[in-house]
């Protein structure tokens, strides 16, 4: 205790200095773990997002991933309803479970006839109660941006669109699609040639344009090359169009109904999908549920040559994002240790310098090198202990002042804007890194001077002026 008191006298004897050591310590820890809770913000919405979409694992056919996409026929998993029940009833799976549920992707060509616009697309064939269920997930408690797939509860025929394709085959009017401008609509047409029409005949076009648009102006026609090669339409209801987020994906976005799917693709052969997505309730348990499942379909389906992806191989931005944002939190943590551990370091060795007769004089009074040591590592640590105290209240005022501002920016590829949140202390790992690496560093960069203190000659340090 009295090594303890007579460290925090030192450090109070030169105020300034101490003060100016300890703002050094408060801005980086505070810089650290904002940019940190920034990090880990982006990565845990990321996450959600993906494991709302596809899953935590997904069971495919060997090479579908890679090669399929264009070819889903090839790479169906025939019997898919009796690997599903297996997988739900595995005992030592079923407790990880919350979703098992199978889709179906296919391409094709969605065609509006009253408009002549025809667009490619990428549908999706799902079973939309599960589907939703599926967007239900939210294990980190975050912002989540998912709305309910219209889908549910919807006739057979049914189908939502992204905005970005109900864009191309000219419905915005029927889908009330916000900020959209249908140059080659007929209703632009009308409102174009509007001076060259009769008064009476403009009135009732503008009647017209006022009522509601008829079952029929949202019916589409989607294409398909079937399993055997042959083509094959079906009539569609676009009940809804639906902003993805991401532009790319918001302009090829179809979905369906399951056996509607499988009837285009496959006509009256035998129905077959190309996933079957696996949701778990916590994503620490992916690693144990994926030895787990894909014990079960070596045993069990191994003529299928199935194989199982997780969220992170079917979504590989996830994994860039993550790389990127950790090679920047390491240059910044990095550069901030450096100018803590420097800042100390001239601290504690101006300490030094100053208080060489003392340090003679109780060297002379039969104090150990290794008491000497200790002392201004004390010192060193009661630093570190109130810099990292006053670092977390400051980061806590900071963090709320952020997450409480409204700022929202958008991400690279995506069409609306996100909040600008950070998770401190939700991240339990990124908390309990930064505060023993800032008490590393300021250990570090006192060990030297503390050192040297030690090594001093008495006789020396008594005659120093």
């Amino acid at each position: 205790m009295n090594l303890w008191m007579l460290a925090l006298r030192n450090l109070l004897r030169n105020r300034r200095r101490s003060l100016a050591t300890l703002l050094a310590m408060v801005v980086g820890l505070t810089a650290i773990l904002l940019f940190g809770g920034y990090r880990s913000n982006i990565l845990y919405g990321m996450e959600t997002g993906f494991v709302q979409f596809s899953g935590h694992l997904q069971v495919q056919r060997r090479g579908y991933f890679v090669d399929g996409g264009d070819n889903p026929s090839a790479y169906g998993i025939a019997g898919y309803q009796r690997i599903m029940d297996a997988i739900a009833s595995a005992p030592e799976l079923a407790p990880l479970l919350r979703v098992v549920t199978p889709t179906l992707q296919l391409g094709g060509i969605a065609g509006h006839m009253e408009s002549g616009h025809t667009r490619s697309v990428l549908a999706n064939g799902l079973v939309a109660q599960e589907y939703n269920r599926l967007m239900q997930w939210n294990d980190y408690e975050m912002v989540s941006y998912a709305q309910p797939l219209a889908l549910e509860g919807t006739a057979a025929n049914a189908a939502v669109i992204g905005t970005g394709v109900a864009r191309k085959l000219q419905l915005c009017a029927a889908l009330q699609v916000p900020d959209c401008e249908n140059a080659r609509s007929p209703a632009t047409h009308q409102a174009a040639d509007a001076a060259a029409v009769p008064d009476d005949v403009a009135a009732l076009s503008a009647l017209e344009r006022s009522t509601p648009p008829e079952p029929s102006a949202q019916r589409i026609e989607m294409l398909v090359a079937t399993a055997r090669g042959a083509p094959n339409v079906a009539s569609l209801q676009a009940i809804k169009a639906v902003n993805l987020g991401v532009k790319a994906i918001d302009d090829i976005y179809l979905a369906m109904h399951l056996p509607q799917a499988q009837r285009l693709l496959y006509g009256t052969q035998a129905p077959e999908v190309t996933s079957i997505v696996v949701q778990l309730h916590h994503t620490a348990q992916l690693p144990a549920a994926r030895a787990r499942l894909e014990a079960l379909l070596g045993q069990q389906f191994a003529a299928q040559a199935l194989e199982v992806l997780d969220f992170r191989t079917l979504n590989p931005m996830f994994g860039q994002t993550d790389e990127f944002m950790a090679s920047m939190f390491g240059f910044i943590a990095l550069l901030i240790a450096v100018i803590v551990l420097f800042t100390i370091a001239n601290t504690m060795g101006t300490a030094v310098v100053e208080r060489t007769v003392e340090i003679g004089t109780l060297r002379a009074m039969g104090q150990r090198c290794s008491g000497i040591r200790r002392l201004f590592l004390c010192e060193a640590l009661l630093l570190g202990a109130a810099g990292t105290v006053l670092g977390l209240l400051a980061t806590a005022v900071v963090a709320w002042a952020i997450n409480h501002s409204g700022w929202t920016w958008t991400p690279p590829g995506y069409s609306y804007a996100y909040l600008v949140l950070v998770r401190v202390w939700q991240d339990l790992p990124l908390l309990a890194g930064s505060i023993v690496g800032l008490l590393a560093v300021t250990l570090a960069s006192a060990w030297w001077p503390a050192r040297r203190a030690a090594r001093m000659d008495i006789v020396d340090a008594l005659r120093h002026a």
